[in-house]
């Protein structure tokens, strides 16, 4: 058994302090405990100065001010361990239903939109939020706690911006830009400024820095161009103008449609149309000079919209009823309408895919009628 000195028990004391122990109860307690283990397990005759060093190194991970931080965390946070604890389980939860969502989704079987939605919902309004609450409680600076709070920021909005996307809402653009922007223009400076001034932390902050440009650089090579998207709504635009034309030049050519059931089918489809048409651009239709109108028909989700009017929702079930109808009708010759991979089967179609499902509806409705009278 070993036998402690005054001297070598304020050597303890001191090298406590020095290693970033300041409160004085928590110094005593760590004395009391090196102590008792130094004079329990040392020999009589054993290195102090070596046993030491063994001995305090049980007490850390990295540094001892460790302990020190998990007691103010412990006095001053009394949820700490129990956010910690679900900020763990949330991130370990949304990493799951993104698994799953996403092999769900390369299958093609149900439930992939559920998942990934849950799990892009809860790594941004749950995980994050405690990341960053958790994380900011361990600066000292203010400048470190911003740095955190904008990365938190910049970092939900991309998720964001992703389950935006991948759900074909809107501004799901507009809000990467927002968060590549404040992730370049406002994050990036400021942990570039606080960390290559550390000569220990410069190294990790310029090659971080580096991989956030090339990864910014990259995501926005995925991002569409304004003058892009702007021309890709306007070819979306015209394609469906172009519809229009070749259905309306159709219909005048055949004769008037006599089945009630046809009618129906048809008034229904043109009146979903009308909807969607007015939803995208505000008007009820596309004109020939849609594009100096600004009638420009965009990506968003023919679900939403849908979704917004109950009134649509009868017209869709009853567009369905109508053609079950239809179907059982039919002559032989003529083709039945099929509801497979069409937007009454698969609502998280974009709305041009939509208008083009209803175009062709019209289409199988007039063709049908044309050829038993082809066949006279």
């Amino acid at each position: 058994m070993y036998c402690l000195n005054d001297k070598q028990i304020d050597f303890i004391l001191g090298d406590i302090s020095a290693r970033g122990i300041g409160m004085v109860s928590l110094q005593q307690n760590l004395l009391d405990h090196i102590c008792c283990i130094i004079e329990q397990d040392l020999d009589e005759d054993g290195d102090f100065e070596h046993f030491y060093q063994q001995t305090v190194s049980r007490f850390y991970k990295s540094e001892l001010r460790e302990i020190e931080v998990e007691a103010i965390n412990l006095l001053t946070h009394k949820n700490y361990y129990a956010m910690k604890k679900v900020m763990l389980g949330s991130g370990a939860v949304s990493s799951f239903l993104l698994t799953v969502g996403l092999i769900l989704k390369f299958g093609h079987w149900p439930g992939a939109a559920v998942c990934l939605v849950l799990g892009i919902f809860i790594l941004s309004f749950v995980f994050l939020p405690l990341v960053f609450t958790l994380k900011i409680k361990e600066q000292k600076s203010n400048r470190e706690k911003a740095v955190v709070a904008i990365g938190a920021l910049a970092a939900s909005l991309i998720c964001l911006w992703i389950l935006f996307k991948i759900m074909h809402w809107p501004f799901a653009n507009v809000m990467s830009l927002i968060a590549i922007g404040i992730m370049i223009f406002v994050f990036l400076p400021v942990y570039l400024f606080t960390g290559i001034r550390n000569p220990e932390t410069k190294t990790n902050t310029i090659v971080s820095s580096i991989l956030i440009i090339a990864g910014c650089g990259l995501v926005l090579t995925l991002v569409r161009s304004p003058a892009g998207t702007r021309e890709q709504y306007a070819m979306n635009s015209g394609n469906f103008f172009r519809n229009e034309m070749i259905l309306k030049s159709e219909r005048n050519q055949g004769s008037p449609l006599q089945n009630a059931t046809e009618k129906n089918i048809f008034s229904l489809c043109e009146s979903i149309k009308r909807f969607l048409v007015f939803k995208e651009t505000g008007s009820n239709e596309i004109s020939a000079d849609f594009e100096s109108k600004g009638q420009l028909l965009g990506d968003s989700s023919a679900a939403m919209h849908f979704s917004s009017s109950t009134e649509m929702e009868k017209e869709i079930a009853e567009l369905c009823d109508n053609i079950e109808v239809y179907n059982k009708g039919i002559k032989s010759g003529q083709q039945p309408i099929s509801l497979a991979r069409t937007i009454l089967k698969a609502p998280e179609k974009k709305v041009t895919d939509a208008l083009n499902d209803f175009v062709q509806i019209q289409m199988i409705v007039l063709q049908n009628q044309q050829k038993p009278i082809a066949s006279r």
